[in-house]
């Protein structure tokens, strides 16, 4: 016997609603996946195996490690395609006049399209949190040093690294640039902490590692008043720095915060605002890794309201529907983006305004739905 496609019991309302949403969603991811990796990345790897003669099967693992990506990026649309059509065939083989005959509103209908959106919400955010970030540093490794054969840089720069204890930031330590064959360090900043506040500050124009210790040469200490004035304590001509990293561990952590998941992100907020700098770009990046998931939840409801007209049960309408809407999705959400980043509107509301706005849209239309049959 064939494992049940619902296994958790439900009523016989939802598993008929979910049951004709399920092969559209599967549809959709396969063809919304096809569309992204034709359009770009079979492009790419086709010019690295004609220009750069990389091996077939370099280019097959830059394929696969690509994909969890490009599948987060369709679930959203899925999700629409799904109620766009789920819903389109239903209207057109008059069920849903029949649902409502029998006194069963189009808000019963939706509900459980909606759960599933908020479920399918979580497994993108969990897989954008884990999957992908790891897949996207291999294939970055491997496009980089296998298929285009580049050399490992000889010197890591823009080094940064926290630390904290008890959620609370203790130190931040910046090299402008370290070697990891030599552990060899230049421009050193070292900046600790007391109850949120700068409290000492190490500078050192060079550092090296020295018998499993890291030091620093040539350098200043200064003290940093509750008033925010420095004052020169003392010079050393050798001081020891604590870290707890060889060299190459100390040159191969990233800077990158597109690479970085939530936590890594807003540490990396919090010591960029407790240093003085403009956060907002990390800020407005933080919030979209939020808000950007529940794209699945609210474009669900857009496309079950626009679905119930029997005229856009045709498969290939509303495949061509999907991408307008969800090309509108994100040109409002750009908008907001520039906005936030640039600061004119605060970056909460600009990371959940396309949210916003097209879940006022789908209540709307849901609203409209449920008075019409």
């Amino acid at each position: 016997m064939s494992a049940p496609l619902f296994p958790i019991e439900l009523p016989i309302l939802d598993r008929f609603i979910l049951g004709q949403m399920f092969a559209p969603f599967m549809f959709g991811i396969m063809s919304f996946s096809v569309i992204l990796v034709a359009g770009d990345l079979l492009f790419r790897l086709a010019n690295l195996v004609i220009q750069n003669g990389v091996s077939l099967g370099t280019v097959l693992r830059l394929f696969i490690y690509s994909l969890p990506s490009v599948i987060v990026l369709t679930i959203p649309m899925s999700c629409l395609l799904a109620s766009l059509l789920g819903f389109g065939g239903m209207s057109s083989n008059s069920e849903l006049v029949a649902l409502k005959s029998a006194g069963v509103s189009f808000g019963r209908i939706v509900r459980p399209l909606v759960i599933a959106g908020i479920f399918i919400s979580v497994i993108a955010f969990t897989m954008n949190e884990t999957i992908v970030p790891m897949s996207e540093r291999i294939a970055a490794n491997v496009l980089r040093y296998e298929a285009l054969r580049t050399v490992p840089p000889v010197f890591k720069e823009h080094v940064f690294i926290r630390e904290e204890s008890e959620g609370t930031l203790r130190r931040v330590l910046y090299i402008g640039s370290v070697k990891p064959e030599t552990g060899d360090m230049t421009d050193i900043l070292v900046q600790e902490f007391e109850s949120g506040r700068i409290s000492r500050l190490i500078t050192a124009p060079k550092g090296s590692w020295d018998g499993g210790t890291w030091w620093m040469y040539g350098g200043q200490v200064f003290d940093v008043s509750n008033a925010g004035a420095v004052v020169p304590l003392f010079s050393f001509e050798r001081q020891r720095l604590n870290i707890s990293m060889m060299p190459s561990e100390l040159s191969a952590g990233t800077t990158d915060p597109s690479e970085m998941g939530i936590m890594e992100l807003y540490a990396t907020i919090r010591s960029a605002a407790l240093q003085g700098n403009d956060t907002n770009a990390l800020r407005m990046m933080l919030h979209l890794r939020i808000a950007v998931p529940w794209a699945s939840v609210v474009l669900v409801l857009v496309g079950a309201a626009v679905g119930s007209r029997p005229q856009r049960s045709n498969s290939s309408m509303g495949l061509g529907l999907s991408v307008m809407i969800v090309f509108a999705y994100y040109v409002v959400m750009s908008i907001f983006k520039a906005l936030g980043d640039a600061g004119f509107i605060p970056v909460l509301a600009a990371a959940w305004a396309p949210n916003a706005s097209f879940l006022a849209v789908g209540s709307i239309l849901t609203r409209r739905a449920n008075m019409l049959g």
